[in-house]
């Protein structure tokens, strides 16, 4: 039997249905809720009728199919996330008391730092063998907001004037940028390369949508230039997908190199610096108390000295790693 929660006049509210809620919520569509809950859509359509008929309000705004929530059913939305996120954090501090957790720790990160989270990974599963980890790409808004949600335990992202509000971080490293190429390219045989330069070539880039991208633009407006990538991604794997299939070029992040390597055929070079290295860093809400998995993440963070790992990849102007 499901847990119950008495929620006033003499109701009581299923667990159960919160989460059959957070589902429809997600996937906004009756059928692949039920899907995602493993239930049938007449079983998720009852049980929300149920939540409704218990707390005395119109959640669902319904037609022919979902067509959205009421202002009643957002409000309750935000308090399923809010109960059933402290449910999870009671059965996972209680797996912390006897010793091991077995929760599975959802990590967002931005596109520029997934080759960078098996570092983390890596510690977390060392230290908590019985516990699993789901990482996604997202874009650094998209983390924000699965993070006020309750929706990850932690985000991979920039720490900058776009980091998500209410939160905590830790610094892991900084980027550094550097020019990847064909080998034969003859910004190949400089020290540094200039923006301006590398907006000559045939770019590869991430979409507008994406951090990494506007902090690209800002270097090339510092030089003056204007630039038009040839293939525009949403993931860093298909940029470099993009590199061993032509002879273009990328802008990329040196933490790329230590998981990715190069393409055969393909060189790097530093980019020029302007102004400070762009810092990626975890980061989890900050509440109390806190998450007992956002807390782990955070100490693996902290104890990774990721910056100095990284740099060690990249041996400066050659672009060897």
């Amino acid at each position: 039997m499901w847990p119950r929660t008495r929620i006033g006049k003499g109701s009581d509210v299923l667990l159960q249905h919160l989460d059959y809620l957070l589902a429809l919520a997600a996937e906004r569509h009756f059928g692949r809720a039920a899907a995602r809950c493993h239930v049938s859509q007449p079983t998720l359509s009852v049980a929300i009728r149920r939540l409704e008929r218990d707390l005395g309000v119109v959640i669902v705004q319904r037609g022919h199919r979902f067509e959205g929530f009421t202002d009643e059913g957002r409000r309750v939305v935000t308090w399923a996330q809010r109960i059933t996120a402290e449910r999870d954090e009671m059965l996972a501090d209680l797996e912390r008391m006897r010793g091991r957790l077995t929760v599975t720790a959802r990590l967002g990160a931005i596109p520029t730092a997934v080759p960078a989270t098996p570092f983390i990974t890596a510690e977390f599963l060392s230290r908590n063998p019985a516990a699993s980890v789901r990482v996604e790409a997202l874009s650094s808004r998209e983390i924000a907001r699965r993070l006020a949600d309750f929706e990850i335990d932690a985000g991979l992202t920039y720490l900058d004037e776009e980091a998500p509000p209410g939160t905590r971080s830790v610094e892991l490293y900084r980027e550094r940028y550097v020019l990847v190429a064909p080998a034969d390219d003859p910004l190949m045989n400089c020290a540094e390369v200039g923006w301006s330069d590398a907006a000559t070539r045939q770019l590869c880039a991430l979409t507008t949508t994406m951090r990494n991208r506007r902090i690209l633009d800002a270097n090339m407006a510092a030089e003056g230039a204007s630039y038009r990538p040839a293939v525009e991604a949403d993931s860093v794997d298909a940029l470099f997908a993009h590199l061993t299939q032509s002879r273009r070029a990328t802008i990329a992040a040196t933490a790329w190199l230590s998981r990715l390597g190069l393409p055969d055929g393909f060189a790097a070079r530093p980019m020029v610096q302007h102004g400070p290295r762009p810092a990626i860093g975890l980061v989890v809400l900050d509440r109390v108390p806190a998450s007992i998995v956002a807390a782990a993440l955070v100490d693996v963070a902290g104890d990774l000295d990721l910056g100095v790992r990284l740099d060690r990849t990249w041996d400066g102007p050659n672009g060897d790693s």
